[in-house]
């Protein structure tokens, strides 16, 4: 039976104890050449390639259709909230970055992707406190129906609702997502305020 989630506990964890992240302690000296400490976590899994995750920009086009894209309702532990999201994923072992854009596309959507548009230059995604780091992959996926789904392709214990936007509606969904309490990943809100803005401008 579907239920609601919920956080149980939250406590401390030892590096130790830790599967996917690590905090360090950072030493280093200032461009004044004072002596700092500064506190990051780190991702465990990172790959030979270098990047720890793709987020996919799925370019859905139907003949006769306006482009839409693909985002995904997913519940996050550490905001305790659903947030609203490009699909994406971890970057298993040797894949390059647009393969695992591929795969997690069609796990956690269904949809097949047909060509790579475009990659991105390597992306830290809160330098401040994470070395963690992504590409955004943009892929294009021709479909007949922008109203039937394809079946996803979910790991065990995944929950993932997927919505489908027109482009140029985008930003404002994610403005009513957050009127309905959802949260909002920074990569996708960028990404929708820039269009936005473009159109805008008439850039």
């Amino acid at each position: 039976m579907s239920q609601k989630p919920q956080i149980l506990s939250s406590e401390p964890l030892e590096n130790s104890e830790a599967k996917w992240v690590a905090l360090r302690r950072i030493r280093w000296q200032d461009e004044d050449g004072q002596e700092r400490i500064w506190e990051a976590a780190e991702r465990k899994t990172r790959g030979s390639g270098g990047v720890d995750a793709v987020a996919i920009l799925a370019l859905l086009q139907a003949e006769g259709q306006k482009t839409s894209t693909v985002i995904i309702e997913q519940y996050r532990p550490p905001l305790a909230q659903t947030c609203i999201e490009f699909p994406a994923g971890l970057i298993d072992g040797d894949e390059t970055a647009e393969e695992a854009a591929i795969r997690e596309l069609r796990e956690e959507t269904g949809y097949q992707a047909q060509e790579v548009v475009d990659s991105s230059p390597l992306m830290w995604c809160d330098p401040g406190m994470s070395t963690a780091n992504m590409k955004v992959v943009t892929l294009r996926v021709p479909v007949s129906d922008m109203t039937s789904m394809p079946k996803q392709q979910l790991d065990p214990g995944e929950h993932i609702v997927r919505r489908v936007v027109e482009l140029e509606k985008l930003y404002n969904e994610l403005k009513a997502y957050e009127d309905r309490g959802f949260t909002v990943d920074a990569r996708l809100a960028n990404f929708a305020m820039g269009m936005a803005l473009a159109k805008r401008m008439g850039l």
